[in-house]
């Protein structure tokens, strides 16, 4: 039998570790949800967004709140670019999505070519230490990095909830995320829309970074590997809903916790790539309706 202890701090850090996928789901979910698109693109931002903020932080020696504001101002500045001189021109040129998705990924590993010639192949993390303060709680050690990211991916993610509900930018949101066309008829301005939609994505982008920077080392190519997850939990969780991919995310990191009780952690990231399999053959859209389907 195991430990009741150990279950409970697995548990702990399965929900601390999950912020960061969350958010980087969050960021992937939304803009499928409103533009329809197969993002693979935020990899080339998840990348900028941690570059700069390590280049502010070990390069201009900044303090940390203005790496962060820097990271999140050349961030933001590339995914606007990104929309208005890519994705809007391949909008006028009634491109196929076949097309919009391969674009995605060419400026996804163009990002990654441009950090690696410049910043080199070498791990780094976002601070020299990436140990952080432990208080132990009820025989449960929650460090102080723990606290942020939950608290940062909490925050967040109300604040987007009461965005989509109450503001009237954020019912323009759902409104051209059900039918752009529709919503344009109504005087409601989908170019715009879709910047306010890449903005905010790249709120939760900088903050998943800057949370998974300060404790695991990167390289230009790493933002790839996290964005499979992403994928997986919202192909989970249903695509279109937000919140069902960030449930979905929370769910897929625990289970990879609690797998280490029973399979050696190198074998871990096959979880992803088997969860996947699974989802693309037997719920393309979410486990919810495949059970309904059922």
């Amino acid at each position: 039998m195991f430990d009741p202890a150990v279950l409970a701090q697995i548990l702990w850090t399965g929900l601390a570790t999950s912020s960061y996928m969350v958010l980087f789901t969050i960021a992937f979910s939304l803009v499928l949800k409103v533009m329809k698109l197969w993002n693979f693109a935020q990899a080339g931002m998840m990348a900028i967004a941690f570059y700069a903020m390590y280049a502010a932080v070990n390069r201009f020696a900044w303090p940390t709140a203005a790496a962060v504001v820097f990271g999140l101002a050349v961030t933001l500045a590339a995914t606007l670019a990104f929309e208005i001189w890519g994705l809007r021109t391949l909008r006028a040129r009634r491109s196929s999505s076949l097309l919009f998705f391969i674009f995605t990924l060419v400026c996804s590993e163009f990002a990654a070519y441009v950090l690696t010639l410049v910043f080199g192949t070498e791990p780094v993390t976002l601070f020299p230490e990436i140990l952080s303060p432990v208080r132990v709680i009820g025989q449960i050690a929650v460090s102080d990095w723990d606290l942020l990211g939950v608290g940062v991916t909490l925050a967040l993610g109300i604040a987007l909830a009461l965005y989509l509900r109450f503001s009237r930018d954020g019912q323009f949101v759902l409104a051209v995320s059900d039918n752009a066309e529709l919503a344009e008829l109504y005087g409601i301005d989908a170019k715009r829309v879709y910047l306010v939609a890449f903005s905010i994505a790249t709120v939760f982008v900088c903050a998943g970074m800057y949370l998974y920077g300060s404790r695991t080392a990167v390289i230009p190519t790493a933002p790839l590997q996290l964005m499979l997850f992403a994928v997986i939990a919202t192909l989970l969780g249903g695509m279109g809903s937000v919140l069902g991919g960030a449930l979905a995310a929370v769910g897929l990191s625990l289970l990879q916790s609690y797998s280490v009780l029973f399979i050696p952690s190198q074998w871990q990231g096959l979880i992803l790539y088997v969860f996947l399999f699974v989802t693309i053959l037997f719920f393309p859209g979410g486990v919810r309706r495949g059970f309904k389907a059922a």
